[in-house]
């Protein structure tokens, strides 16, 4: 039996949609702009140079425990006999919450998979079996790299405190890259925090809200910021690319650090 689009139960047209609408435009604006991201990130990924430029150290490299140059890392290089760039030691952490996330998944999905590309637009498939098989069915593990983004998240936290130190490591010191990394870690924490399944670890699990006050007040708070997690997303997105680029521009001398302090 022909299932999918094609299917008995659908509406017999011709058309692939009725929407008068330019209903394609926002399926190519995240092809092109998620497209650009993923070449940037790969490039600067696999480069494995100008990531540092104290007291600042690119979010793609943090924290750096391979062999990182001198001054990069903060917790060791228990991975100095790595062979390839540091970067790609964490990077799969972050990059695979975003890659499962509910959100990002709908985007590449109508982006990139067609699947449908728009609400009321036929997809190309004809049939449909969901997050059931492989490899999408590796969809499922988005709760556990929550996990590994909220670890993520601290020790970008822990970075934009180091921001407030000079090339020496004297404290007092602030300049525009340490701003940019302030305003990109509260970005990633709004991000990682809106998760549905940061939702579900902090009350999805209750029967009774009345018997776990203070847990019914954290799931209030997240619902709150998961209306606007495809917002944060997409700014968290731009953010760490900035952040990154900024201290590749320090690190490889092409600008220099704007000082207010």
């Amino acid at each position: 039996m022909t299932t999918g689009v094609h299917g008995p139960t659908r509406a017999a047209i011709d058309e692939k949609t009725l929407r008068p609408d330019r209903w394609w435009l926002p399926p190519l604006t995240t092809f092109v702009v998620f497209s650009a991201f993923v070449v940037y990130a790969t490039v600067r990924a696999f480069m494995g140079s100008d990531y540092y430029a104290s007291p600042y150290l690119s979010p793609f490299y943090s924290p750096c425990l391979g062999d990182c140059v001198e001054g990069a890392s903060d917790f060791g290089q228990p991975f100095r006999a790595w062979p390839l760039s540091a970067a790609l030691l964490i990077l799969i952490f972050p990059l695979g919450f975003r890659m499962t996330c509910y959100y990002y998944r709908k985007a590449y999905y109508r982006a990139f998979w067609l699947s449908p590309p728009a609400c009321a637009v036929a997809e190309p498939k004809t049939t449909y079996t969901g997050e059931t098989r492989f490899p999408l069915l590796l969809q499922n593990v988005h709760r556990y790299f929550w996990y590994a983004a909220v670890l993520v998240g601290l020790v970008l936290s822990f970075d934009v405190v180091l921001a407030f130190r000079n090339e020496d490591h004297e404290w007092g010191h602030m300049g525009l890259g340490t701003l940019l990394m302030l305003v990109n870690v509260v970005l990633i924490w709004l991000y990682t925090l809106s998760c549905h399944s940061c939702r579900h670890t902090v009350g999805g699990r209750l029967r009774h809200f009345s018997k776990h006050p203070v847990r019914y007040k954290l799931w209030t708070w997240v619902s709150r910021l998961n209306q606007d997690h495809g917002r944060y997303a997409w700014y968290s997105l731009f953010s760490v690319a900035l952040v990154d680029l900024y201290i590749f521009l320090i690190a490889n001398g092409t600008i220099e650090d704007v000082r207010f302090f």
